[in-house]
């Protein structure tokens, strides 16, 4: 039996900052198509945003949209569409807060730096990044600018993403320097992305870029 069919117990009890579930499973068609183990979770937890905006595990839902699994796995703007070290068979199960992605291929979770393209094996199934996101949040989802964004009085709601500026693939003149973020609509953020991810792809590093911030 894999690994991952032993989660279908786990509802994500630990998780801290809940602010958002998904709620009935209405997507029935995407849900068919998911891993059996993936399935069974989504059954007893159709998806969720914890750690107010650090983590987006996305649902089989036919709205509200950002919430979607097949908008980002099957639709038009479908990430395999931009990032060229996606398979169509990849899944998209979650996001970060600020648009980086969590992907099944297989068994095993890869992580897609969406400015950069670049896609990691993080060499764990599904059950332990919940786990390792669960023990060591800070490290494991990368919240180091969502929480800076909370001290300064932030707030991301469910829907939201954050929007940093400048990119965190470029190198700001002061090292020390951290960059600004705000709140926008995940749809924004994520095509903002595709969009910056288009115009650098093919630079050699060092290459000066110009862009427009969200």
């Amino acid at each position: 039996m894999p690994a991952g069919l032993l989660i279908s117990p786990l509802k994500l009890t630990h998780v801290k900052g809940i602010i958002y579930t998904g709620g009935e499973l209405t997507d029935l068609v995407t849900l068919a198509r998911l891993p059996v183990y993936l399935q069974a979770f989504l059954r007893e937890q159709n998806g969720v945003v914890a750690y107010f905006g650090g983590l987006h595990l996305r649902g089989c839902v036919a709205a509200p949209g950002w919430h979607s699994l097949a908008g980002v796995w099957q639709g038009e703007r479908a990430l395999w569409r931009t990032y060229a070290a996606l398979k169509k068979s990849d899944i998209p199960f979650a996001q970060d807060c600020a648009g980086n992605q969590f992907l099944l291929r297989g068994d095993a979770v890869l992580f897609l730096d969406t400015e950069t393209g670049e896609l990691a094996d993080l060499e764990v199934d599904f059950k332990h990044f919940l786990f390792g996101a669960e023990k060591f949040p800070v490290d494991a989802l990368g919240l180091e600018p969502l929480r800076a964004f909370q001290q300064a009085g932030g707030v991301l709601r469910p829907g939201q993403l954050l929007s940093l500026y400048p990119p965190l693939c470029i190198a700001p003149k002061n090292a020390a320097s951290r960059p600004s973020a705000k709140a926008v609509p995940v749809s924004l953020r994520l095509a903002w992305l595709a969009s910056f991810h288009e115009q650098i792809k093919h630079l050699p590093d060092g290459q000066a870029v110009t862009f427009d911030p969200l």
